[in-house]
């Protein structure tokens, strides 16, 4: 639902920071504690004739948002140009605005807001953290047909005030008051009255300025609302039937002066009003004043929140169920990946992944987007990368993240819990390991070289890091563990020590630097990782595997880690996958995981051959699993198996989001075993894929395709009675192997082969069907 845009976003030809003059300016007072109205700031210009190219650059400490004569230079894009971390750089974005320039006099505009500059960010209630108020720095770089250039930029000569942006924060929310709104000012010709002088701003000429490579933030679409209650005389609650992240469009009737105000929550209490104790401190609070009798059609500018619900106060009466929609925001990615199967449960927890997905990556990868918090977490997105790299293209997005993760980065190597980093620890297992895991993940995915040889020296940076801090090559004991694992929130532990897990990353950490190692053919380095991992899997076997095959622990995590990693010696592998079993037969068929070990759950039990248990684990529906927060209507993903329950309710209002992406990393599992749809490890990029399909007890049909750089690439398959017939598609330019376990036929056209027991067959690129059959 996105309209066309009268402007084009240049990210890519962004100049570096040597390139863009002008001057950082802004307008009203650092030192105002709480947020501050925003600054409208403008410059006004003549042309004598047009030019043939006009790029407008634009590099922010905040947010803005910009107009030339009168029109939007972004009408679809939010929340521009983004979050980096100001302390070391900030992102330039480039415009095509040659169709909103005339000839004669011309205003350039830009309103500025807060946003992660200088607005409250984290968990402390503090604001400012990077700066005391937002400022901008751009340039208007225009050609003629002559071959002459001419530019505006920021400087003194422009021109400020403030308007009818009273606040805007991105926790807090937005209040709008309408009867200050002066008409349009960023037209050649409106009135002066109530302009002054910018203000210079100090910045450090250290600032990094670089082109935006992800993509930028956009109303990407629109949800209407399903439902109108009125649960408290006045209070109207408006249900949007999806939880989502953006804001609300109001569209209502009023009188001049009077206000309406807009609360958000991701869900509600018993009596039908909004349930938001688990947005800590963040008010999330949007309030419109009316500037006169009539219908407002209104929206927010800078900033954002997390909800399915919204309450309108303050109406003249019942509102329509129009008078609220949904804008969502994330950034505009390209879907690339589908899966669907024969249960509508399981659709919609792979709805809920990807709705987790979307609501979470806006501008970071951030952990939760509705309390107090919003932050880059290292660990969610490490376990979630591969989901993610599937239903979306996330090449871009992850590429620019890594940045923000390379500066916070320590001197000594340790990678931060959050990117970008202001209030975290350093150098966690499971979070830290994300530095080497995600490039690493991207690679493979996009086939995008350029992301290890940009990280390549971060990832050095921490393996030595990981060498030098350890204890005969065991990790000491770091923070988290297996984060809210179940075992955790009974017994107030996790069995498995978080020295474990950190040994265990540090030899999967080794493995994939030999692997990056050979990519970017570095022969000696792969050398030197291949022995380091060696060494670090004999010294976790030494500490934590006992002689009878037993895991120090003896939980699901632990065995996952070893298994999963290849850490257990060939003939300790059957005996593990059978306690394994065994641990969860004894919780009646359900998981004990958290953020660690869930991600590995039915990926390692399918790989093992028990197929069968983690088909049973996904289609579990009774507390902790999957569908359990399906059953209990969730249309994301939560942060805690116990978010809640109908005996007990809410869960811990302290640390409870019911958007939270991580423990839908079983995404990847879904499609590479459930579907039968994997990538094949001779290539990246999906250049050779892997087609497994196997019965899947409780399902009769799935289905998966994927947008790869070479083609759309696609399974489905249908089974009854231990019969199952499909069809796969391999894409130009790729290749492909068919793995059997049973007889069947494998046709292509007129072409038939017979396939018997265990194998499997190379496939060039073509659309072909199978049958087979299971005893």
């Amino acid at each position: 639902m996105r309209s066309p845009n009268t402007t084009r976003f240049e990210g890519q030809r962004a100049a570096p920071s040597a390139k863009l003059p002008g001057k950082w300016i802004g307008y009203g007072d650092p030192e105002q504690e709480d947020s501050p109205p925003a600054p409208f700031l403008r410059k006004s210009f003549d042309l004598p004739v047009l030019p043939v190219e006009a790029r407008l650059q634009v590099a922010v400490l905040g947010l803005c948002e910009l107009e030339m004569n009168g029109k939007p230079v972004h009408p679809e894009l939010a929340l521009i140009p983004g979050w980096s971390d100001f302390r070391v750089r900030t992102q330039v974005m480039t415009f095509d605005v040659a169709s909103l320039l005339t000839v004669g006099a011309n205003t350039l505009g830009c309103i500025l807001g807060d946003g992660w500059y200088a607005g409250y960010l984290g968990f402390e209630g503090k604001r400012k953290l990077y700066g005391g108020s937002p400022a901008v720095r751009l340039q208007l770089e225009m050609t003629f047909a002559d071959g002459t250039r001419t530019a505006v930029s920021t400087d003194e000569s422009w021109e400020a005030r403030t308007g009818p942006i009273l606040r805007s924060d991105l926790y807090h929310g937005e209040s709008y008051d309408a009867r200050r709104e002066f008409p349009d000012w960023s037209t050649p010709g409106s009135s002066r009255r109530g302009w002054h002088p910018v203000s210079i701003r100090p910045v450090s000429g250290d600032l990094v300025l670089d082109p935006k490579v992800s993509e930028p933030v956009e109303k990407v679409e629109y949800l209407p609302t399903l439902q109108v209650t009125e649960p408290v005389p006045g209070s109207y609650v408006f249900d949007l039937g999806q939880n989502m992240v953006g804001w609300a469009k109001l569209r209502l009737r009023g009188k001049r002066g009077q206000t309406v105000r807009l609360r958000f929550a991701e869900m509600l209490n018993p009596d039908g009003t909004l349930y938001t104790a688990n947005l800590r401190t963040a008010r999330a609070t949007d309030t419109y004043i009316f500037g006169q009798d009539g219908l407002c059609e209104w929206e927010p500018r800078f900033t954002f929140h997390g909800f399915r619900y919204v309450e309108l106060t303050g109406c003249s009466g019942k509102p329509r169920k129009a008078a609220v929609t949904g804008v969502v925001l994330h950034n505009g990615m390209r879907p690339t990946g589908q899966f669907t199967c024969s249960d509508p449960r399981v659709n919609q927890l792979a709805s809920n992944i990807r709705w987790g997905l979307k609501g979470n990556f806006l501008e970071v990868p951030t952990d939760c987007p509705q309390r107090d918090e919003r932050l880059g977490w290292t660990g969610d997105i490490q376990v979630f990368a591969k989901t993610a790299s599937f239903f979306y293209d996330v090449d871009a997005f992850l590429t620019k993240w890594m940045r923000d993760l390379r500066d916070g980065q320590t001197p000594e190597g340790a990678f931060p819990d959050i990117a970008p980093t202001f209030i975290c620890g350093f150098g966690n297992a499971a979070w830290a390991d994300a530095g080497v895991i995600v490039p690493w993940v991207v690679y493979r995915r996009f086939g995008n070289r350029s992301i290890l040889e940009e990280n390549y020296e971060a990832m050095l940076k921490w393996m030595a890091f990981q060498e030098k801090t350890s204890r005969g090559l065991i990790r000491p004991p770091t923070d988290y563990g297996d984060w809210l694992a179940v075992d955790a929130v009974y017994a107030g532990h996790a069995p498995v020590p978080s020295d474990l897990i950190g040994t265990a990353y540090f030899a999967r950490t080794a493995a994939i630097m030999t692997e990056v190692a050979r990519v970017l053919k570095k022969p000696a380095d792969a050398a030197r990782f291949r022995a380091l991992r060696s060494s670090v899997v004999k010294a976790f076997r030494r500490e934590y595997v006992t002689a009878g095959g037993r895991l120090v622990g003896d939980c699901q995590t632990a065995y996952l880690l070893a298994l999963a990693f290849d850490l257990l010696p060939p003939a300790q592998r059957a005996p593990a996958v059978e306690r394994l079993v065994e641990l969860i037969r004894q919780r009646d068929w359900h998981l004990s995981t958290g953020f660690v070990g869930t991600p590995l759950l039915c990926p390692v039990l399918s790989r093992f051959g028990r197929h069968d248990v983690a088909m049973k684990l996904l289609l579990q529906d009774s507390y902790p699993s999957w569908l359990f927060t399906v059953k209990n209507g969730a249309t994301t993903m939560w942060e805690r198996w116990n978010s809640y329950t109908p005996e007990a309710g809410f869960g811990d209002v302290g640390m409870n989001s019911f958007n939270h992406y991580a423990y839908g990393a079983i995404g990847e599992w879904l499609v590479h075993s459930v579907a039968g749809l994997a990538p094949g490890p001779d290539a990246p990029a999906y250049k050779h894929i892997l087609f497994r399909p196997q019965l899947s007890p409780g399902l009769e049909n799935a289905s998966a395709s994927l947008e790869t750089p070479h083609g759309k690439t696609e399974i489905e398959w249908q089974c009854e009675r231990g019969e199952m017939e499909g069809r796969i598609t391999v894409p130009a330019q790729s290749y492909a192997d068919f793995v059997h376990t049973t007889k069947g036929k494998l046709i292509e056209g007129k072409t038939t082969k017979t396939i018997s027991g265990n194998g499997r067959l190379r496939l060039s690129p073509g659309d072909y069907r199978f049958r087979l059959k299971f005893a």
